[in-house]
């Protein structure tokens, strides 16, 4: 008679540590759950009670490093107007545009469009400078409240620009500040600013602008690209239509940038928004100005006693495990 413990087969892997299963199509639903409990289980250990959200562009730089770039286009050579072969007297032959024959006037035309780019640079360098120093007034003034949980973190995308601006200004106060970074094709790095504790990498953008919602009291729109639109309008779309449990400011930074680029009374003008959906936010033009409207807004909404319609709003820290 065989021995049965000669055909036994080898134990399939537990479904939690079957990998195949875990990364291919039907194991996506389990894949966007870990995308919120493994934040939910972060931010209760680090007892994060809810967060004042930064957006704006990945593209600004600091004034220092716009500054530098901005230089290197501001030698005599670099900025003679003329194709480099004009005749204009060479004192730093390194400095030189050099092309073939017959390309020197395209050289010359990418050397001013490199320039220009450098001086907007530094003009937008301006908004880094304003969201770093928001973030630090922000971060010491929560600093000062007490308690044992931690009030309106700053929270960014977690990359550049403007999302470092504001995680180095938390940083710089002594903070802790939290970066919700995305994995995009290509690849957006955390910045190095971020609370290492708080530094999130999401897949699934819909999961990542939960978060940005779901803790946040306070919203900050520094000037940006799509990225930054798509993030405002989903916010106010949200307030719009009364999907928020809570009150939440959203404040628009740098007036000028912004008429330039939104025109929202137009849409009222039309009826494709009521006048009353144009007061969903404030412009603000100083970091002063900004902390003053976020101080006055998180102390009347969120530090003194709520009224009773927001009393079930969601509070990661104070949720019991």
């Amino acid at each position: 008679m065989s021995d049965p413990t000669k055909f036994t087969s080898a134990r399939s892997p537990l479904a939690y540590d079957n990998e195949s299963f875990l990364k291919g199509p039907d194991g996506r639903p389990l894949r966007i759950l870990a995308e919120y409990a493994e934040p939910l289980a972060r931010f209760r250990r680090e007892k994060i009670q809810d967060t004042v959200v930064f957006f704006g562009s990945a593209r600004f730089i600091s004034l220092d490093n716009a500054n530098a770039e901005a230089r290197r286009f501001t030698h005599p050579v670099a900025a003679q107007s003329g194709p480099p072969h004009s005749g204009t007297a060479q004192s730093d032959p390194a400095q030189t545009v050099s092309a073939p024959t017959g390309f020197a006037h395209l050289a010359s035309e990418q050397h001013r469009q490199q320039a220009y780019r450098a001086q907007r640079s530094v003009d937008m360098a301006q908004y880094y400078e304003d969201a770093r120093r928001l973030a630090f007034m922000l971060t010491g003034w929560s600093r000062t409240l007490g308690g044992k949980r931690h009030r309106f973190v700053v929270t960014t995308g977690g990359g550049p620009g403007i999302m470092e601006a504001a995680n180095r200004g938390a940083r710089e106060a002594g903070g802790k500040t939290i970066g919700l970074n995305i994995s995009l094709p290509s690849e957006q790095y955390p910045n190095v600013y971020i609370t290492p504790e708080l530094n999130f990498e999401f897949h699934y953008f819909f999961m990542r602008k939960l978060w940005f919602a779901y803790l946040a009291k306070a919203l900050v729109v520094f000037p940006g690209g799509f990225g930054t639109l798509d993030e405002l309008f989903e916010i106010l779309t949200l307030a719009q239509t009364e999907k928020l449990a809570k009150k939440i400011e959203v404040l628009v930074y740098g007036s000028e940038y912004w008429h330039r680029v939104l025109n929202l009374e137009a849409l009222a003008d039309v009826g494709a928004i009521d006048p009353e959906d144009v007061k969903l936010f404030k412009f603000v033009d100083t970091p002063e100005q900004a902390f003053a409207e976020l101080q006055e807004s998180l102390t009347r909404d969120h530090l003194q006693s709520p009224p009773p319609a927001r009393r079930h709003q969601p509070e990661i820290a104070t949720t019991r495990r």
